[in-house]
Parts: structure tokens; sequence; C-alpha cells
């Protein structure tokens, strides 16, 4: 096991941030937390990563026990803060150079790992230019770099896609993705969907502190008991074809006469779905799927949509 979390807790005055929260990563996993703004993605990650000290709870990194060998764990994980850690009127190189010291990092080996970070994320031809003069998708780039210099086992990431552009985005996904082949282990916090549905392996849902629901994606689905469907709206039904094709499928008939819902596994049964139609004489006018996605589980275990 790479991270073990146990019972993990913080509060600020009245605030309960974070309520004991448990959850376990793999050594290679890409796991991601998702929640919307204030959930306790932030301070989830700044007490994994020594920033904050926790109320109560235990954390272990790699099988060291973060309380009792910090400096050990500092070593093992490098960190993505959401807000931008770099010198505005240092050059990328120069930044680069700077944070790689504070590891201890020798020199010559330390050029080195700079050369290969700055030609993964796309950034060599820049590496002279003031950080000022950077978009925010660079910015964001030259951070990951910096949180690799020391080589850590394990990557923390924390809403590392805010406010970029949507090239600079996608270059972050392709580099998260190399660096997971090439074995780190990484914590991805986000309230982007997509992100998760793309990047991770597995996924704990947390809302107001405490983790709700955590698994694969298709766990999820399970715990959730949301199910595919097929939404028809047909130029007209009469009662007796809509008798005739409930002897083939389950229907919810919707407030429209003429409009059903059909639950079923959308890839293998549209097909016999309208065939049935075509048998009981009904004439399709439009075809609507409904097909799970994070979304529709997350609305589904919290009774919310993510960014309400």
């Amino acid at each position: 096991m790479m991270i073990q979390v146990t019972n993990l807790s913080k509060s600020f005055e009245a605030v309960q941030a974070v309520n004991g929260i448990s959850f376990s990563i793999e050594k290679g996993e890409v796991f991601g937390l998702l929640g919307p703004n204030g959930a306790g993605k932030s301070t989830t990650i700044n007490m994994m990563s020594t920033i904050l000290k926790s109320d109560q709870g235990r954390i272990y990194i790699d099988g060291n026990n973060l309380n009792e060998s910090k400096n050990s764990c500092k070593h093992l994980i490098g960190v993505v803060p959401q807000e931008i850690s770099l010198y505005e009127e240092f050059s990328a190189y120069d930044n680069l150079l700077f944070w790689g010291s504070l590891y201890k990092v020798p020199i010559k080996e330390l050029k080195q790992r700079i050369a290969h970070l700055l030609d993964l994320i796309g950034l060599t031809d820049r590496k002279n230019h003031l950080i000022k003069t950077f978009s925010g998708g660079m910015k964001r780039r030259i951070n990951i770099a910096a949180a690799l210099l020391h080589q850590p086992k394990i990557l923390f990431l924390d809403e590392p896609t805010v406010g970029v552009d949507p090239h600079s985005r996608n270059r972050i996904f392709e580099i998260i993705e190399t660096l997971n082949k090439q074995g780190i282990t990484i914590v991805y916090t986000t309230h982007y969907m997509e992100e998760v549905e793309r990047l991770c392996n597995r996924i704990a849902i947390i809302d107001a502190g405490e983790i709700i629901a955590q698994g694969t994606q298709a766990e999820l689905q399970k715990m959730s008991d949301v199910k595919e469907s097929v939404e028809i709206t047909f130029n007209a039904m009469s009662l007796d074809q809509k008798e005739k094709l409930q002897e083939f499928f389950s229907l919810t008939i919707n407030s429209n006469p003429n409009k059903v819902i059909i639950e079923c596994d959308v890839n293998t049964e549209l097909s016999k779905i309208i065939s049935a139609c075509n048998t009981c004489g009904l004439i399709i006018e439009d075809l609507h799927l409904k097909k799970v996605n994070l979304e529709t589980i997350f609305l589904s275990l919290t009774g919310k949509k993510l960014r309400d």
C-alpha cells in the first residue's frame, strides 16, 4: 500500500473541514478526490503533504507514519498546489534550479533532471523566459516540473487545471498519463467530472468533509443504482401498442403519452429495442440515450449536482 489514511479529521474553529475520512491508495494508481469547492479536498491534500497537522487520524506514506517520519515522507512526495508557487522575476530554468536546490540534488544531476522535465512539459524553448511572461497553463506546467525534481514516488495534484486554456489542460493530462506509466502514484483533486473519468483508476467522492463513496467508476455506479436508459418519442402510440411493447420491456411512461423510457444496457440492447418498436408498428420520432456518467452517479449519491 502506497498511502493509507485512517479516520482523518481537521477543523478550523467551528468549521469541520474534514470529518473522519479513510481511504487507501495502491502503488501506481491515479486516485481521484472528487467534490465541490469547500468539500475538504485541499485540506486533505495539505494534511497528507505535511503542510497541515491533522486533529486526529493516521497517515502512512509508503509504510512511514507521517507524524513520526515527516522528513522521510517529504522526500517521497511531490506537491503541485492549487496556487502557483513560482518566482515571477526568475526564468523558468532558474525557478527549477532554485526549487531543486532545496532538495539538495547535486548540481550536475539537477541540471540533467531540469532538461528532462522541461522536455516532458514541452517548455524547453521557453526555459530562459521570465515566469511573468508565461500563460497560466504554462505556469502550471512549470509547477508540475518543480514538484518532480527530487524524483518522488507520489505526486499530489490539487486542482491543477484551474484557470488554464484547453491546450495546456490537455497537455497537463498527457503529462500525468506519462508520469503514471513511469510508475508514479498520483493523487488528483478536482471538481471536474471529465478529468476524473479520463485520468483516475479509483475515485473517492467527498462532500462536506466526508467521503460519500469510493471505488472504480463501475463500483460507484453499482452503489448508486443508476441505470442506463433510452428515451423514445413516437409520432403516436395507442394503448394496444403500449401493451404490446410492454411484453418486450419494462416501460416508464412519460407525461407525454407518446414518450417512453426503457432501462437497458445501451450498448447491447438498443438494436433489440428498435426492432421491438418496429414489430409493434411504432414510428420513432426521437431517440435519446441516457448513459451513466460520474455526473449522474454523483447526483444519485449526494442528492445534488457537483457545482450546486
